[in-house]
């Protein structure tokens, strides 16, 4: 998910042209070519040959409708063609799989979930199971409708191709190598104590499809969700999320960052105490050991019910304690702040976000967490006013990570659209 080096050849120059051109017009559409050409600089005649590729490929259309431009003859502006290609976020739990698609113009067209039972298992089995997924999606988007629009029937007549499922990326929970394979370097809560090649598992079991598949960390799709939702300028963000343990994504400049071997951004795992208890990392006194889900139910006395009736029931419980000011509660909760408070204060310090953001449960515990955060905060702030950081609950819910992926797929299919056949 960083940056891709410059283009070196024709062919890469072409696709990243086409990607210059595809973009504007979905993000500024419709339009002219004359605008498109002033918005990417490249020539009117250049233009004028990628969008004739782009249309061959289904992607973008003429209005009928002709519009006078500042100079020279009226144009048809051009538009994309959204349910052309559509792309599929698999977000893997230890639980189920939560599934939704896409078109390229953002709007979901389906969510579903699948349940199973492979958590602990083999790589193999769940490899097996999200290429079932993925076949299944490519057929129920290929499938022609009852009725097709006009401008389908109009598309297919002229040959080109119908709707594709073009790209579909698989958020996982367990840091990812940004290599060439997207290793999964490890994943405890499956079973997978050493490194899973995860998307050469699922594309050998999808040897007919032509499809682009990506493997993400969760938690970094995500914070890349959480980043673009934000409605104000910021270069930086962090999130630090708990759900089975704390997780969480850095994001820099628009990008996430993924560090040298696919572990930045693990913040529960950022020691807060070096006298504190061992983890299971190998340190001690790290934040998940203080502000983690069974840290703080343990600490709040509620450990025999998570145990016996789960996470939902636990969490439900100790919301209601928060609520009537329970002693053990919220001792627990001003635990989980101080220790919260030393990984932000250093996590800042280091990357000079912009943002923190908190998600899973610790969005639902926000309003306890919330001042012990700001009066820790409060010396570094009066310090330097100018940092401005900003510490809030996670905009997006449970539905940040399959956001992300999506975005993920639809940014990566309308900078490369080369996937995407023509006639």
């Amino acid at each position: 998910m960083d940056p891709a080096p410059p283009p070196s050849d024709s062919a890469a120059i072409r696709r990243r042209n086409l990607g210059l051109v595809l973009r504007h017009i979905a993000d500024h559409g419709p339009c002219a070519r004359t605008e498109v050409a002033a918005a990417t600089g490249l020539a009117h005649g250049s233009v004028t040959a990628l969008v004739a590729d782009l249309t061959d490929r289904g992607l973008l259309r003429e209005d009928d409708a002709l519009r006078s431009g500042t100079r020279g003859r009226p144009g048809r502006p051009l538009r994309l063609v959204p349910d052309r290609a559509a792309v599929a976020a698999v977000q893997v739990t230890s639980e189920h799989l939560r599934i939704a698609v896409a078109d390229l113009a953002g709007e979901v067209t389906r969510r579903e979930t699948v349940a199973h039972d492979l958590a602990p298992g083999t790589p193999e089995a769940m490899a097996d199971l999200i290429a079932g997924v993925i076949a299944r999606l490519a057929d129920a988007v290929s499938r022609p409708a009852a009725e097709p629009a006009t401008a389908a029937r109009a598309a297919v007549a002229e040959g080109i191709p119908g709707p594709m499922l073009a790209r579909v990326v698989v958020a996982m929970a367990g840091p990812v190598r940004d290599d060439a394979a997207q290793t999964v370097v490890v994943a405890p809560d499956f079973g997978w104590m050493g490194p899973v090649r995860l998307r050469d598992l699922v594309t050998a079991r999808l040897p007919e499809l032509p499809i682009a598949i990506d493997v993400v960390n969760d938690a970094n799709a995500a914070a890349l969700a959480e980043f673009h939702a934000l409605d104000r300028d910021s270069r930086g963000l962090v999130l630090i999320e708990a759900g089975t343990g704390i997780g969480g994504g850095v994001v820099l400049d628009g990008r996430i960052h993924t560090g040298s071997h696919g572990i930045a951004g693990e913040p529960g795992h950022l020691p807060v105490s070096l006298d504190g208890p061992d983890c299971l990392c190998g340190a001690r006194g790290c934040l998940v050991c203080f502000a983690g889900p069974e840290a703080v139910y343990e600490a709040a006395g509620l450990t025999d019910l998570l145990r016996q009736r789960g996470l939902r029931s636990a969490e439900a419980e100790l919301l209601a304690r928060l609520r009537r000011d329970d002693p053990r509660a919220t001792a627990a909760l001003a635990t989980a702040a101080r220790a919260l408070s030393a990984a932000v204060l250093s996590i800042t310090a280091l990357l000079d976000v912009d943002e923190v953001v908190l998600g899973g449960l610790l969005a639902e515990w926000y309003p306890w967490l919330s001042p012990a955060l700001e009066a820790d905060l409060s010396g570094r702030r009066a310090l330097a006013p100018g940092l401005g950081l900003r510490i809030s609950p996670s905009a997006l819910g449970e539905d940040g990570i399959v956001a992300g992926a999506l975005g993920f797929a639809r940014r990566a299919i309308l900078s490369d659209p080369s996937l995407v056949p023509g006639r």
